[in-house]
C-alpha cells in the first residue's frame, strides 16, 4: 500500500501548489488543480479499504488529464504551474499502475507457505504412540 501513500502526498502537493506558483486569476488552473487533488486523495484512501482495491486504477485518468491539460492548455514555454501538473502528472501515472500488494510476495507464493506452514502445524500434532522400552 505504499504507492497510496505516495500519491496522497501528491495530491497535498497539487492542493498546495496553485499557492506556490501563484495561478492568480487563471480559475481553470485553480479548478484543475484542487479538483484532481481531491479526487487523487480519495481514490487512494479509498483503495485502502478491500472492496475497492481497485479505486487507484481512477488516478491513472487523472493523471492523464493532468499531462493534457499543462501540455495543451498552456502556451509554449509553459510557466512552472503547467510543468508541475505535467510533472505530477507522470508520477501519478507511475504509481497508478503499482497493485496495493506490491510489497508482498507473489499470490501462490503466499498459498504454498501457508499450506507448508499448516502442514507443519499438523505434524506437529499428531501424538506419537508411546514406546515399549
Amino acid at each position: 500500500m505504499w504507492a497510496r501513500v505516495v500519491e496522497v502526498m501528491l495530491a497535498c502537493w497539487l492542493a498546495v501548489s496553485p499557492f506556490i506558483f501563484r495561478h492568480g486569476s487563471r480559475t481553470e488552473l485553480w479548478v484543475s488543480d484542487l479538483g484532481c487533488a481531491a479526487i487523487v486523495m480519495t481514490l487512494a484512501l479509498a483503495s485502502f479499504w478491500r472492496p475497492m482495491r481497485y479505486a487507484h486504477g481512477g488516478i491513472a485518468v487523472v493523471a492523464i488529464w493532468l499531462v493534457a491539460f499543462g501540455y495543451f492548455r498552456c502556451g509554449s514555454p509553459p510557466p512552472a504551474a503547467a510543468q508541475n501538473d505535467i510533472l505530477t502528472g507522470l508520477l501519478l501515472l507511475m504509481f497508478a499502475i503499482v497493485p496495493n500488494d506490491a510489497s508482498q510476495p507473489p499470490t501462490p507464493w503466499r498459498r504454498a507457505r501457508e499450506r507448508a506452514i499448516a502442514g507443519d502445524l499438523g505434524a506437529a500434532s499428531i501424538q506419537r504412540p508411546a514406546s515399549d522400552s
